[in-house]
């Protein structure tokens, strides 16, 4: 499944902009968790109709049908819960042993267009 390839990519697209570490994987997470998950439902419910099918023609296939949509939707929860986490993890344990790259110190960065920022003063920023 190439979702956790393309999850990783916009993140590191996202460092490439200049965006810290935590705000790449948490604006990947939110622009990629509706293609990802639509993707992996309509695969399983593809499935669906091969899986409940009583025919003796399709015995056979039936538990690579079942096999296939439930390893998609484990794949799923992998690849929106596990990778970023592991992202992340990974760059502590390179920082750790002195390889990684450090996050340029940004003492009020500016809302990304992914993910607005929250902060107290939001709605009077809207105002002006």
């Amino acid at each position: 499944m190439n979702a956790s390839l393309v999850l990783v990519d916009f993140i590191n697209r996202q460092r490439a902009e200049g965006v810290a570490l935590f705000d790449a994987v948490t604006n990947a997470g939110v622009v990629r968790f509706r293609p990802i998950i639509l993707t992996s439902v309509t695969t399983f419910v593809g499935l669906i109709p091969l899986m409940t099918n009583k025919d003796p023609e399709t015995f056979m296939f039936i538990p690579m049908a079942i096999s296939l949509a439930f390893g998609v939707l484990f794949a799923t929860v992998i690849t929106l819960f596990l990778v970023p986490s592991l992202y992340l993890m990974q760059n502590d344990y390179l920082n750790f042993i002195g390889l990684g790259a450090k996050d340029a110190e940004i003492k009020d960065p500016a809302p990304t267009a992914y993910a607005p920022s929250l902060t107290a003063d939001a709605p009077a920023a809207l105002k002006t």
